[in-house]
C-alpha cells in the first residue's frame, strides 16, 4: 500500500491523462474526470467508474445534458499498488478502461484486449 495525499494523487491522474493518445481523447465530449477517495460502498476493489451513457447507446445528445463522469478512486488505487510505478500503471489502465466504456466497449471486450 502507498501513502499519498489527495493533491498528489490528483496530479498523477492529470499526468496520466496528458500521456494518453490524442486519438483516444479527441472523441470525448461533455465528460469530466473526477477523483474521489472511494466508492460510496467503501469497496477497495473498484478503481474507477464511468457514470454516463455510452456513445453506442445514445439516440441523440444535445445541449443542456449533464456531463458524463469518469471517476478515479484514490484509496483503492493506493491500496492495490506497492510503489509509484505500479500506481502510475494502474491509473493509466483505469483511465483507458473507463474511457473505453464511454465509447461503448464492454468489460468482456476490454478483458480480451487486456484492459480489464
Amino acid at each position: 500500500m502507498i501513502e499519498m495525499d489527495a493533491a498528489a494523487f490528483d496530479r498523477l491522474v492529470t499526468d496520466e491523462l496528458d500521456r494518453l493518445p490524442d486519438e483516444m481523447l479527441d472523441g470525448l465530449d461533455n465528460i469530466v474526470f473526477v477523483v474521489e477517495d472511494r466508492p460510496e460502498s467503501g469497496d477497495l476493489d473498484l478503481l474507477g467508474l464511468y457514470d454516463g451513457l455510452a456513445l453506442t447507446e445514445r439516440d441523440h445528445y444535445g445541449m443542456g445534458e449533464l456531463p458524463d463522469r469518469i471517476i478515479v478512486y484514490r484509496e483503492p488505487h493506493l491500496h492495490a499498488c506497492d510503489d509509484l510505478h505500479d500506481l502510475r500503471d494502474e491509473i493509466h489502465t483505469t483511465l483507458v478502461h473507463e474511457i473505453a466504456h464511454f465509447y461503448g466497449i464492454d468489460d468482456a471486450r476490454l478483458h480480451e484486449l487486456g484492459w480489464a
